[in-house]
């Protein structure tokens, strides 16, 4: 009994244990199944969610691309938004009111703010607004501070009331090419528009023989011209010569003005040869005094002469009317300089100025050093024992220099200092009796403004100066497209010694009179102070034995 008492449960716990093995296998395979269930959740969410992400950038994408487009299409509300941030900014700041070592930052960043402001006003601003701008600024600019009338630095007295009369030209405001209205631009832009426009000039030559051995040639137009036409005498610039552009320019306006034309060639220029050793310099006139006189004994008698210098050839003009007052007003009846450089210690120092003004110079000086290499055969023998080095001077780079070791030393000065003050005009004004017309610019840079002697001009019964706001070194281009025939310099050259020298209704004639009265006059009280009372009588009565005669 107790035997089958205790099978049964035996049995029973024997099922179970089959029971529970089973159970475990098919757990086992649920956890399994499980497992790649979660695996696979896990694989299909990091797709989706990648998917998401990929959905949300290219969403924000088109976003930007969208505000892209209104941005361009719309740029004030961008500036609007960006405006307000700065507001925002800006009402943050004031409200920080944030001070650094007690000094208040409120309009630093209100400055800061309008910065930002007009800097994104003008940096979204379409292009064709930007250029319109940019014109229309110019235009301004052109307006105010380029066109402008000319000032006229003359004594209160019978020339400058002939001027004002007599040439319209001074009147009216002169009008830079609109283009090119820097004085480097209209120095060069001139020469090379004069050059490849206006054609070779046909002169008749004559080689004058100087009283030293050395020769020059004059260069004469006379075609078209009456017998009684007047003669305008030229000078040439630094290295200039008959066939320089801006001779030929001014050659060919007296010739439309009926007038002859003579261009005196100094030596070593102009295809001569060197006879002597001897060149030339600002400070001598001993050559142009015997081409005047011999210009002077040619011509009619009732034919009038006049002269005019360019730049250099206005410093030996200026020079001969200051030293040779009275030699030149017998045999010149006018006269008139261009871009002349009235203090040439200044002149000299603004020309060395870098970077294009030093290359103008060094263009000049280059001319220079050739005018001397092609006289090189007449200076090697000469020159070979003494102190000037012919090789050195060759390799001279400026103006200055090649003055200093060739110049100043071969007309007899002791510093090329010394040569310089000799050859300046502005302190002379007062020894010149011949009706003189001064043209310069006031950004000429061979000459600044400050050295052109516009106090002694106002003093002197002689000289008139007229300056012009730009014009550069010879240039004065004017219009839209500047042309070879009728320019600033030519117009005012024509006006002036057409009423001068043709004078129909004699009233330059008085008005000379007039000018040389007052001249003798200021000499008059300029020597009695320095003398006695005898002889300042005996000046009066000389000016008043003056009077009579022009009388």
């Amino acid at each position: 009994m107790f035997g089958a008492f205790v099978h049964p449960p035996l049995k029973t716990a024997a099922a179970m244990m089959t029971m529970t093995s089973k159970n475990r296998k098919l757990n086992y395979q649920f956890l399994n199944f499980g497992r790649v269930a979660v695996m696979f959740s896990h694989s299909a969410s990091r797709s989706s969610s990648a998917a998401v992400s990929r959905y949300q950038q290219q969403q924000q994408t088109s976003q930007q691309q969208q505000q892209q487009l209104l941005q361009r299409r719309n740029p004030q509300r961008q500036h609007l938004r960006f405006k307000q941030e700065l507001l925002r900014c800006t009402a943050r700041d004031q409200s920080g009111k944030s001070t650094c070592r007690g000094i208040h930052t409120e309009p630093f960043s209100q400055s800061v703010s309008m910065f930002y402001s007009m800097y994104a006003y003008l940096s979204h601003l379409p292009r064709l607004h930007a250029l319109g701008i940019a014109v229309f600024a110019y235009v301004i600019y052109y307006l105010i501070q380029v066109v402008k009338r000319p000032i006229i630095a003359c004594a209160e007295g019978p020339f400058k009331q002939y001027l004002f009369k007599k040439m319209p030209t001074l009147e009216h405001k002169y009008w830079p090419t609109f283009w090119c209205v820097e004085s480097r631009a209209q120095t060069v832009l001139a020469s090379l528009l004069r050059s490849k426009s206006l054609p070779r000039v046909d002169y008749r030559r004559e080689i004058l023989r100087l009283k030293d051995g050395g020769e020059v040639a004059l260069d004469w137009l006379e075609e078209g011209c009456d017998e009684r036409a007047p003669c305008v005498l030229i000078l040439p610039g630094l290295t200039g010569e008959s066939q320089a552009e801006y001779i030929k320019c001014l050659v060919f306006a007296a010739q439309q003005a009926g007038m002859r034309v003579v261009v005196f060639n100094n030596r070593g220029l102009g295809g001569i040869e060197l006879k002597t050793p001897r060149l030339y310099c600002a400070a001598n006139c001993e050559d142009l005094c015997e081409v005047v006189h011999h210009v002077r004994r040619t011509l009619p008698l009732n034919c009038k002469l006049g002269a005019t210098g360019i730049s250099m050839g206005g410093l030996i003009l200026g020079n001969y009317l200051a030293r040779k007052s009275d030699e030149a007003r017998t045999n010149l009846s006018a006269a008139k300089i261009i871009s002349v450089p009235w203090d040439v210690h200044k002149g000299s120092a603004s020309i060395e100025k870098p970077v294009i003004n030093n290359l103008l110079g060094r263009h000049l000086a280059g001319s220079l050093c050739r005018t001397l290499r092609n006289h090189l055969e007449i200076y090697r023998d000469i020159y070979q024992d003494s102190e000037i080095d012919i090789q050195r001077i060759l390799r001279c780079k400026t103006i200055k220099e090649f003055d200093e070791l060739f110049t100043a030393k071969q007309f007899g000065y002791a510093h090329v200092n010394d040569y310089y003050t000799d050859a300046t005009l502005h302190n002379k004004l007062d020894h010149i009796c011949v009706p003189l017309l001064c043209l310069s610019a006031a950004d000429d840079p061979f000459q600044p403004l400050d050295a052109i002697p516009i106090k002694a001009a106002n003093q002197c019964t002689h000289v008139a100066i007229v300056i012009t706001a730009r014009g550069g070194h010879i240039g004065f281009l004017e219009g839209w497209w500047p042309s070879t025939k009728d320019q600033y310099m030519c117009r005012l050259f024509t006006e002036y010694f057409t009423k001068a020298l043709y004078d129909e209704d004699g009233e330059f004639e008085r008005a000379s009179n007039k000018m040389h009265e007052r001249f003798l006059a200021k000499q008059t009280v300029q020597l009695a102070a320095t003398l006695n009372a005898p002889s300042a009588a005996v000046l009066v009565n000389q000016l008043e034995q003056h009077k009579l005669k022009l009388m």
